[in-house]
């Protein structure tokens, strides 16, 4: 009899659309039956609003209405602490996997059943699941630093060897981290089920079948193994599911609880969060959190990675500032840091797809404020860079305002460190309450990240009613 397995993946923000996650709560329930396996692949906890005010709780809604078999921890799901996430895994129905997470010599969350690796039964077959976070987690999450992730190729090959000798007769990792690809290729493992990178994902490596689904809840893979090897894979969405109530609910009444709605200003042009629109270049939404910061600490420039904001529906009519925080839903601070001419060239050069690991070669990474930005995509190089309007001067002394994150990570933009922070503001989506009530919610696309090699921009994009980024037209 054949095998299914139902996979979510970085439901992220989503508890902050209750109909959303019901439905996918409902399409799950809908699709299940005793040949199913259900798991999710990290950052099913958090980051959002509800996440922030409920330290990943919110999530426990879901877990206890689709009882996943297994879940591993993604690094979002350390946004909130240790504690926080050993609580939701010991609350939660599933049991939670991590090969290769240690604290203090330890395995992270053995104390409360957390397992490198677990064996389920599911018609009539023995499955052995294992799950590995990625290794930069206490790099990125700056809750998290005091981890040791260990080799995720390694862990999965000794766990796959121990489950081999127990018989088991498929193995399925579930893999938070970008190049899970060199599981499939180093290690026996019949299906990878991936998460971390949002961009989805279906495809075969030589006998190893590994899928990712969309970011958000909006998606969710059905994986049928069959008792002859061969293996198919239907993908569903949440657009016409059946809606778990309990669930909607559920987070209905906690974002009231929250006590976020309060209106502070009113957008008369829909702005777009799309992850197609924050990493493909320059964006209205990306242009607003970036004013912001330049607007609260009067620095020469202002600079938001695309990775930081969040995608979701549309900004539009009454912006309350759950919206804002929704944004940028971390309790990160701004800071304002010193850099040469030089170093803001080297910090534009590494905006590009091709210089950092996350995402996508083709995605653009940096949001600007203060700056612009001219970009040959034909050969990857940076052609000119303006501060205030004028070139920028290799040798002076430029300040920058941008979020605590970006200066304790190499991931992007490693030009920038610790070192060069001179001072410290507030929480980065309290800038941007206090931005919307005083200044408004306006942004335009005014030329700030231009392609050499694409003279399509057009003059009247200010104008447009659409939020796509004018070096995408």
């Amino acid at each position: 009899m054949s095998v299914r397995l139902l996979h979510y993946s970085d439901l992220e923000n989503a508890y902050d659309d209750p109909e959303r996650v019901g439905r996918l709560a409902g399409l799950i329930d809908s699709l299940r039956d005793d040949t199913t396996l259900v798991a999710g692949t990290g950052d099913n906890t958090g980051p959002g609003v509800l996440a922030l005010t409920e330290d990943g709780e919110q999530s426990l809604d879901f877990f206890e209405a689709v009882e996943p078999a297994a879940d591993i921890p993604g690094n979002h799901d350390f946004d909130h602490g240790y504690d926080a996430l050993r609580g939701l895994v010991e609350s939660s129905p599933q049991i939670w996997l991590g090969a290769n997470i240690e604290l203090d010599g330890e395995r992270f969350g053995s104390d409360v059943g957390m397992r490198p690796w677990t064996v389920i039964e599911r018609a009539g077959h023995r499955i052995g699941v294992i799950g590995v976070t990625t290794p930069t987690t206490p790099s990125i999450t700056p809750p998290a630093a005091d981890l040791t992730v260990t080799d995720p190729v390694s862990a999965v090959a000794n766990a796959t060897a121990t489950l081999r000798e127990r018989g088991v007769d498929m193995i399925v990792v579930l893999a938070h981290l970008a190049d899970d690809e060199q599981i499939a290729l180093q290690c026996d493992v019949d299906v990878i089920l991936g998460g971390h990178v949002h961009a989805e994902r279906i495809r075969r490596l030589d006998d190893t079948l590994l899928t990712r689904p969309r970011a958000g809840g909006n998606t969710l893979y059905e994986i049928v193994l069959e008792d002859d090897g061969t293996a198919s894979v239907n993908r569903h969405t949440v657009d016409d599911a059946p809606v778990a109530r309990q669930v909607t609910e559920a987070l209905r009444v906690r974002k009231r609880r929250a006590g976020l709605q309060t209106v502070v200003a009113t957008v008369e042009r829909p702005i777009e969060r799309t992850e197609a629109t924050t990493h493909r270049g320059e964006s209205r939404i990306g242009n607003f959190v970036a004013d912001a910061y330049r607007w609260y600490t009067d620095a020469d420039i202002a600079l938001q990675n695309a990775g930081g904001i969040r995608g979701g529906e549309p900004l539009a009519g009454g912006v309350t500032v759950a919206d804002l925080i929704g944004i940028v839903p971390f309790e990160e601070p701004i800071v304002t840091a010193e850099l040469t001419g030089a170093e803001i060239v080297n910090l534009c050069r590494e905006a590009s797809g091709q210089r950092i690991d996350i995402g996508e070669p083709d995605w653009w990474h940096a949001h600007l404020s203060g700056a612009e930005v001219v970009w040959d995509r034909t050969d990857e190089s940076l052609v000119d860079v303006h501060v205030g309007g004028e070139p920028v001067d290799s040798t002076g002394e430029y300040t920058l305002a941008t979020s605590a994150y970006l200066p304790v990570t190499d991931h992007e933009f490693p030009t920038l460190s610790e070192g060069h922070v001179v001072s410290e503001g507030p929480i980065q989506y309290d800038v941007l309450v206090e931005y919307a009530r005083d200044v408004g919610i306006d942004p335009s696309i005014d030329g700030r990240i231009r392609w050499s090699d694409d003279r399509s921009e057009s003059s009247d994009a200010d104008s447009s009613d659409t939020d796509i980024p004018a070096a995408d037209k």
